[in-house]
């Protein structure tokens, strides 16, 4: 049964642990793009390599998502798998200090998105636990509030400290990057230790007999129809490392690299600073307004932001008010998406000793789409910024109207 009362020791836990991990990892993405750059990667090079690791690195956390989830539903527990996620990925960003070009880029990354396939679908499964049904949606969107505050933290802590440290104690420019990505080894690690002292995981009877193709048979048919929408809108959202690199592009020939970079990375505090404010009303929404339709709204705000975006670039001119709006809506739509799809798959799969596979299934499906968006972006880059976005937008407005349909 779930604690007592939505706000328990377990949705704060959770919250508190993911302030932790988004500050450290968030540090390290907001400042990716620019230490490329200044390694000397030419910026067309720059948007294939990004969209190449970001795509990489979800498809293995892809089959991490799916296995770990039936395998927690087999034994019957969760904890110490996410505990040992977080570490992972809290300590993965520090291999980036290292780093003479993209390809040690690629290991840390890889690494620290297969710790979160190993916590992500687990993770949501134990804060589903925890709570009733009508509540839901607050309780997942109070973990988002969580997890974008230190993602507001992260890239403002990051550009502090490039901007701060004295850049005279380094030989090189990209030696500053390097102490940031230590620097990350810090709120990284502390994620773990919060979700093992905080967490208490709602125990389950274990199904050691279970097989992993049974347990996907054993998940409802509207739970499979929920996915389509999910995968057609995710093939439109690209990661948002990505957008950090289109904002450095367009600002660069007006601020040079340098700043630009620290401006994209505000940029990327600032969406996340939207993010967070919108959380907690994209659950009450769901929980009153009906999850379904939320969420439709929130893909279809995602298709106004990139058919924004593809506006700024064609038009070639770089305005930074515009894209302080657009950022700030990106941060919206994800608040919308993260609070309210784990939610709906809870409600869509009442057996609680098949949520963990259901969280991976949804995991797995997002990060398909996760893998085709950035590999798809990273590529029609080289032909035009505005091509690749405007084609994102086309799949995120088309995933909108088909979750509508599919209620229908």
């Amino acid at each position: 049964m779930p604690c007592s009362g939505w706000l328990n020791r377990t949705v704060l836990g959770a919250g508190l642990t993911s302030f932790f991990a988004d500050f450290g990892y968030e540090m390290a993405t907001a400042i990716l793009p620019g230490f490329l750059l200044i390694l000397g990667l030419p910026p067309d090079f720059t948007g294939r390599v990004l969209g190449v690791i970001e795509g990489v690195a979800d498809l293995l956390a892809n089959a991490v998502k799916l296995l770990i989830g039936w395998y927690s539903d087999r034994i019957g527990h969760r904890k110490a798998f996410v505990v040992g996620g977080y570490a992972l990925t809290g300590s993965a960003f520090a291999l980036c200090a290292l780093a003479v070009g993209w390809p040690l880029v690629f290991c840390a990354k890889s690494l620290a998105w297969i710790g979160k396939g190993l916590r992500g679908p687990l993770r949501n499964a134990i804060l589903a636990d925890a709570v009733d049904e009508a509540n839901r949606g607050k309780a997942f969107g109070f973990h988002r509030a969580g997890d974008t505050l230190g993602a507001i933290v992260g890239p403002l802590a990051a550009a502090g400290l490039i901007a701060l440290l004295p850049h005279h104690w380094f030989e090189q420019p990209a030696s500053v990057y390097r102490w940031v990505f230590l620097i990350t080894l810090i709120p990284g690690l502390g994620a773990a230790i919060t979700f093992a002292a905080l967490i208490r995981e709602q125990r389950f009877t274990p199904k050691p007999g279970l097989r992993f193709s049974a347990s996907l048979r054993l998940l409802p048919r509207r739970f499979w129809r929920f996915l389509a929408p999910v995968l057609v809108f995710g093939i439109g959202d690209f990661s948002h490392t990505l957008l950090i690199f289109v904002a450095t592009v367009l600002l660069t020939p007006t601020h040079g690299v340098q700043e630009a970079a620290t401006l994209a990375g505000l940029l990327y505090a600032w969406k996340n600073a939207a993010g967070a404010i919108a959380a907690f009303p994209a659950g009450w929404l769901g929980d009153h307004f009906g999850r379904r339709q939320t969420l439709a709204g929130g893909y279809a705000l995602g298709a106004v932001v990139m058919m924004g975006l593809a506006a700024l670039s064609l038009a070639q001119t770089v305005s930074l008010g515009w894209l302080v709006v657009l950022f700030g809506l990106a941060g919206v739509y994800l608040a919308v998406e993260e609070a309210l799809e784990p939610a709906l798959t809870a409600d869509l799969v009442p057996d609680a000793s098949l949520r963990g596979t259901g969280m991976g299934v949804l995991a797995t499906v997002n990060g398909i789409g996760d893998f085709l968006a950035s590999i798809g972006f990273g590529l029609l880059f080289a032909l035009g910024a505005e091509i690749g976005l405007s084609t994102a937008a086309i799949f995120m407005a088309s995933g909108a109207v088909l979750l509508i349909a599919r209620k229908r």
